[in-house]
């Protein structure tokens, strides 16, 4: 009785805890996890306890958890940051305090006192994606087709003056990088590349991060410089300026014009020196049509305009960015794909690439995750999403009933409709592949046990 009475006065006080612990025993199983923890890795003391630690968490290659190095090591450390991932792909990053547990100088276990840094550690990480290092440079840039071949070189010729640049493509076509590869290339390199996406913040909040603001100019409101002044000297990379509002268009066409800011709640202007380099996803015409955009600030930064074409266009680049993500995920993997097989490359060309490269790009790295052993990227590691828009866009049989149906007093029920449609797209599919199960529950992206549940269902084991 007074063991139970302890033992639960042990847990409230561990679970009252304003600051995680997490402890393992000798095997490496979790023993003790509090509610704080729980709070702060987004996990369920189901999901943890009695489990061994590698079985729910994943660190980094170059980290090792610092609760097993306690644990094999006999290591103490303090106050030392540490990021991994739940089981779930949730990065977290704490600071910890962790010691083995010695019984009669035994190391019978490990524990870990955590506080949770993981929201600061985001912020200051997109503090210093948005202000700091440029990666890119021209020779980041893909492609051996006559169009991109083009703009790279409008595009460096804009590196040797400071005139305003504007970019304009659809999403994914890669405009941040091209703004970068302008600020590497010219004298400015030296000097701040910061970025600021235009859609990604309301209208009030966007308006003192651009221009600052000044202490009492309303409540909470301190001395802070806003990116213009931040980029001073350097470049200032306005994305999706056709969600800007048109109010704070004005504004900035008059920074434009007058190379100075006045920080809100100020009454003094402060020069700037910043090249702006702007990016739009809609033909500027029709965003002026349809007041996305204001006509003077459109001729103001358009003294140099870059089109970049969209990937459906340029499908002879298709290889060679291939070719470039492969090598980049084989070296942040760890792996030794060689290539792509024929009849993924085949059903690349024939696709259409809404989300353009940036899509490409996932497409690949999705695939190289489902790869095992395997060189070469093969048809069924491709991700199911992409399958489908590509399978239903070679043959769509719901478009192909309509064809035969077109008469609109056949028309039957939507249900009826979708049944039939499935029906006859999956006899097509067991067609192509002979009828094995296997090849065919490949090609659809979907279970041998899915698939032959529906077969049976549709009344097709018969091959009718």
């Amino acid at each position: 009785m007074h063991k139970t009475f302890l033992s639960e006065v042990f847990k409230q006080i561990i679970d009252g805890m304003d600051i995680g612990l997490h402890v393992i025993d000798e095997n490496g199983q979790t023993i003790v996890y509090n509610k704080k923890m729980m709070q702060m890795e987004s996990m369920e003391l189901m999901d943890v306890i009695d489990k061994n630690l590698l079985e729910v968490f994943k660190f980094k290659s170059d980290q090792e958890s610092t609760l097993l190095q306690a644990l094999h090591k006999g290591k103490e450390t303090k106050n030392v940051k540490q990021t991994y991932f739940n089981n779930k792909g949730k990065e977290i990053t704490t600071i910890n305090n962790t010691f083995p547990l010695l019984i009669n100088g035994e190391i019978r276990g490990a524990a870990e006192i955590a506080r949770d840094v993981t929201k600061l550690e985001k912020l200051i990480r997109n503090n210093a994606a948005r202000k700091g290092d440029t990666a890119y440079t021209f020779e980041s840039i893909i492609g051996e087709s006559s169009l991109i071949k083009e703009v790279i070189e409008h595009a460096k010729r804009a590196t040797r003056t400071s005139s305003s640049v504007l970019i304009i493509g659809e999403t994914g076509t890669g405009k941040e990088l091209f703004a970068q590869s302008i600020h590497n290339g010219s004298a400015r390199s030296a000097s701040p590349f910061v970025s600021q996406n235009c859609a990604a913040i309301p209208d009030n909040l966007l308006e003192s991060i651009l221009f600052g603001t000044k202490k009492g100019a309303f409540t909470g409101s301190v001395d802070y410089p806003g990116l213009f002044e931040q980029a001073d000297g350097g470049t200032l990379l306005l994305d999706e300026i056709n969600s800007l509002n048109i109010s704070l268009q004005a504004k900035l066409l008059r920074v434009l014009q007058e190379r100075s800011i006045r920080r809100i709640g100020d009454s003094k202007d402060i020069p700037v020196d910043v090249r702006i380099i702007a990016t739009i996803n809609e033909d500027p015409i029709e965003a002026i049509a349809n007041g996305h955009l204001r006509k003077d600030l459109y001729y103001r930064l358009g003294v140099v305009t870059l089109f970049i074409p969209p990937l459906r266009n340029r499908m002879e680049d298709i290889e060679p960015l291939v070719e470039s993500f492969i090598a980049a995920y084989n070296s942040l993997f760890q792996m030794e794909v060689k290539e792509v097989e024929g009849e993924v490359l085949s059903s690349f060309y024939q696709y259409d690439w809404p989300g353009n490269v940036r899509e490409l790009e996932h497409i690949v790295e999705g695939a190289m995750n489902l790869i095992m052993d395997e060189e070469s990227i093969e048809y069924a590691h491709l991700p199911f999403h992409y399958r489908n828009k590509f399978m239903f866009k070679q043959a769509n049989p719901i478009q192909m009933a309509a064809k035969k149906d077109s008469n609109p007093e056949k028309i039957t029920s939507l249900k009826k409709h979708l049944k039939e449609a499935e029906k006859s797209y999956l006899k097509k599919a067991l067609e192509i592949n002979s009828h094995n199960i296997t090849k065919t529950a490949e090609m659809l992206g979907i279970s041998r046990q899915s698939l032959q549940y529906r077969i049976k269902k549709m009344s097709l084991d018969n091959k009718q």
